[in-house]
């Protein structure tokens, strides 16, 4: 479905007042920033429209809008009409069956969960405005140019329009849903809640992962009340493979009915399931980062570390480290890296192939990709479609866990097939850690010869097309094989 208004944002009328300096409300100062970001994401200018509580100039039923943003503050709760607003968008989305979550919450000033409209407290929300590091204070912004708007309001919005822009596409994707299934099936992270102190550094690390292709719980906000809480987070866990959390000088806030912080909880649950899947075999990862700066740590919170670090039961299955943080993230980064190796490897059983090609010799390549599957063999290949960063970070991925590899040289020059085999020499400079078994140049039959003396120094065997290719390349896997 075509939708008139990419982005709709609904706000109570006196969030965009002026302030008599010829300066724009702050919801009409907000558009302005949220359109710049999604044009850069998008690569074309947003259909972005306002809708104050009066306002008749959208349609009565909602239903051209892509997504809602509502701006929550305490005169938006309290407008009947915004209210009715967020009401009519959810009733025109729910007959809709690419219905993925299309209302973002921004909050303009701070409410607790209880104030929030039922519609909305399960969603993640988007805190845009000035939180005092020592304080605590709520400020309004006076330069969002600042080095404080820069860590609270500007990362904000970067995810906040990275989100919308996912949102967009999915709409705007005419794939059947079996096929969106496989596209957002990823690999899952636990990235625990944090105190109010570490929220920016969080905020850095989910994004990181999310452009590498990871799925990121939770994905709502945590429930005010322990039980519910716990719930959740259970559930949430029984579909991570790793869980990290990050504890710094705050404890966190206390659900209702529980002693302890929604950060400690977290840490318990990820202690409790580390135990039960080493019982069953299974694979569980933590990685625990305690911030080398605890000054203004609580006692509680110091007694909270010290438990952590002291205690077996809470230690089961985790890494726990107190390095600077861009020590913390390269150590992530290498855990994941290895853990993508060891799954491949179980996947393909040690037996995989890159058959790199390139997307204009794809046809004449599928024979050869089919001859090597029928033999046993796991076959990696090129992606062609994305952008670019992406399709070389699945180069380099399959870099890192092929076993053995061919080059096909059909329509392209020896230059680019000389590309290709110095990626292969410098496969250890991308994280490979074992030997590549065996590797091989085929070329396609009548396309310019290769020099197989120029390849013998690096082990290259080269398979002439306009022979008996197949009988080759089939001699080739045999001795793979063995």
């Amino acid at each position: 479905m075509a939708f008139d208004i990419d982005v709709l944002i609904v706000f109570a009328d006196r969030d965009n007042e002026t302030t008599g300096k010829n300066e724009p409300g702050w919801v009409s100062q907000f558009k302005k920033f949220l359109e710049l970001m999604l044009t850069q994401v998008l690569g074309e200018k947003p259909n972005i429209l306002l809708k104050g509580e009066h306002d008749l100039i959208t349609a009565p039923k909602l239903d051209n809008a892509a997504v809602l943003v509502p701006v929550l503050s305490r005169d938006f709760i309290q407008s009947g009409h915004c209210l009715d607003h967020v009401e009519t968008f959810y009733k025109a989305i729910e007959s809709n069956t690419k219905n993925r979550n299309r209302v973002f919450k921004v909050f303009r000033t701070p409410l607790s969960l209880h104030e929030q409209p039922p519609r909305l407290r399960e969603l993640l929300g988007y805190e845009m405005y000035q939180l005092d590091p020592d304080s605590g204070e709520i400020r309004e912004y006076t330069d969002y140019f600042s080095t404080e708007a820069e860590r609270q309001y500007w990362m904000k919005m970067v995810d906040l329009a990275y989100d919308i822009y996912e949102i967009l596409l999915f709409l705007k994707d005419s794939t059947s849903p079996a096929e969106v299934k496989t596209i957002y099936k990823r690999k899952t992270i636990y990235l625990a809640e944090t105190g109010h102190d570490l929220s920016v550094q969080r905020n850095i690390i989910k994004r990181e992962l999310q452009r590498h292709g990871y799925n990121i719980l939770p994905n709502q906000t945590l429930p005010a009340n322990a039980g519910d809480l716990e719930r959740l987070v259970r559930k949430n866990l029984d579909e991570s493979s790793l869980s990290i959390h990050l504890i710094g000088s705050a404890y966190g806030e206390i659900p209702e009915g529980s002693e302890k912080s929604v950060v400690d909880i977290q840490n318990k649950l990820a202690a409790e399931k580390s135990i039960q899947v080493k019982e069953n075999g299974q694979e569980f990862t933590r990685l625990i980062w305690i911030s080398p700066n605890l000054t203004h740590a609580s006692e509680r919170q110091k007694s909270f570390i010290e438990n952590i670090k002291r205690d077996v039961e809470a230690q089961e299955g985790a890494e726990i480290l107190q390095t600077p943080l861009e020590d913390f993230k390269n150590i992530m980064r290498e855990e994941l890296e290895e853990a993508g190796e060891k799954r491949a490897s179980t996947e393909t059983r040690g037996r995989s192939i890159y058959f790199m090609h390139d997307k204009a010799d794809h046809n004449e390549a599928k024979p050869f990709i089919e001859l090597i599957q029928r033999s046993g063999f796991e076959v990696l290949i090129p992606e062609f479609e994305g952008e670019l960063l992406e399709l070389r970070q699945k180069h380099i991925d399959n870099l890192r866990n092929l076993d053995g590899a061919i080059i096909y040289k059909g329509k392209v020059n020896e230059q680019w097939v000389r590309m290709k085999a110095l990626d292969l020499l410098k496969a250890p400079g991308f994280g490979r850690k074992k030997p590549i078994v065996a590797k091989a140049i085929v070329t396609g039959a009548g396309t310019t010869a290769v020099n197989a003396d120029s390849y013998r120094s690096q082990n290259l065997r080269v398979i002439d097309g306009s022979q008996n290719a197949t009988e080759s390349l089939q001699n080739f896997l045999q001795e793979f094989k063995a």
